[in-house]
C-alpha cells in the first residue's frame, strides 16, 4: 500500500515546498482538491515531475448536487465530475473521489409512486450508469465515498455503496473510497465491513477517530491495515485529517505529528 496526503495538510509557502516536504517524509503521493484545479494543472504537473511525487486522486470535496431535484443542478454536478476526470488524466492521478450527497433528502414525496429515498437511489444508479463508461474510456477510477450520518442521510456505510456497485454489475472503474474516520461513526463492526467489502474498495482515507493524525486517537490501525492487507487491498492510504479542504490555514499543526503517524502506518 502506498501512502498519500491531501495537499492542504502540507506546510509550505509554495506548491514545490509542499511536495518536497511530502517527499522528505517518505510520502508517495498527494491528493488534490477539484475546486480551481483546472487552472493549476500545468503548475502541478511540472512540480510533480520535478519532485518525483505522484498525484493519488482528485477529490470533489463538498461539491454535490447529483441527487438534487433540479435537473440543472444535477447537470452542473456531472459537468464538475467530468472536468475532475479530465484533470485527473492530465495529472496522472488514479481516480476521482466524490460524496454523492450531503445533508437531508431534497426530493419530493411522490407516494404511492416512490418515496424520496427511492427517487435518490434511482438517480444514483442512473448517475453511475452515465459515467462508468466515461471513466473506463479515460482510464480514471470513480470512487464513491460513504460519510457519517451527521453529514448525510444518503450513503453512510460500505454495504450501501457496495449495493450500488452491484446495480452496475460491479463495473471495474467504479469502486468505494472507504474512510476509516467515517466508518468509526457509522459501522457497528468496521473491521468486519472492511474484510467483507475489500474487493469493492479502491481507495482508503485514514484519520483517527477524532480526525487527528493516526495514532492520536483510539483507532486500532494495526488491525485496520491487517484487514485491508488480508483482503488483498494494495491501493492508496490517503491522510484526510483536520477539516478537509480548509486545512491550509493551519497546515503547520500537522508537521510535528506526521513522522509518527507515517511510522505507524508503515509499521
Amino acid at each position: 500500500m502506498k501512502i498519500a496526503i491531501q495537499e492542504d495538510m502540507l506546510a509550505g509557502r509554495t506548491l514545490r515546498e509542499r511536495l518536497r516536504l511530502a517527499r522528505e517524509l517518505g510520502i508517495d503521493g498527494v491528493e488534490f482538491w477539484a475546486e480551481g484545479l483546472s487552472e493549476r494543472v500545468p503548475e502541478i504537473a511540472a512540480a510533480l515531475i520535478e519532485t518525483g511525487m505522484a498525484a493519488a486522486a482528485v477529490n470533489l470535496g463538498r461539491a454535490d448536487g447529483f441527487l438534487y431535484p433540479e435537473r440543472a443542478a444535477r447537470e452542473l454536478a456531472v459537468n464538475r465530475l467530468r472536468q475532475a476526470f479530465a484533470d485527473a488524466v492530465d495529472l496522472g492521478a488514479q481516480g476521482v473521489t466524490f460524496v454523492p450527497h450531503y445533508g437531508a433528502c431534497q426530493q419530493p414525496d411522490l407516494m404511492p409512486f416512490k418515496t424520496p429515498t427511492e427517487i435518490e437511489y434511482e438517480l444514483m444508479i442512473w448517475l453511475l450508469r452515465g459515467v462508468e463508461d466515461l471513466a473506463d474510456a479515460m482510464g480514471v477510477m470513480l470512487y464513491m465515498q460513504p460519510v457519517n450520518t451527521y453529514e448525510t442521510h444518503f450513503m453512510t456505510r460500505l454495504e450501501q455503496a457496495a449495493h450500488f456497485r452491484r446495480q452496475i454489475k460491479d463495473h471495474p472503474y467504479v469502486k468505494i473510497a472507504a474512510n476509516v474516520f467515517h466508518m468509526a461513526l457509522t459501522e457497528t463492526d468496521p473491521l468486519k465491513q472492511l474484510a467483507a467489502h475489500c474487493g469493492d474498495i479502491g481507495y482508503v482515507y485514514v484519520a483517527d477517530n477524532n480526525r487527528r493524525l493516526p495514532g492520536q486517537g483510539v483507532l486500532d490501525f494495526a488491525a485496520i491495515l491487517r484487514a485491508l492487507r488480508d483482503g488483498g487491498y494494495d491501493g492508496w492510504l490517503t491522510l484526510e485529517c483536520g477539516t478537509p479542504g480548509t486545512n491550509a490555514a493551519h497546515s503547520s499543526s500537522f508537521a510535528e505529528g506526521l513522522p509518527a503517524a507515517l511510522k505507524l502506518l508503515r509499521g
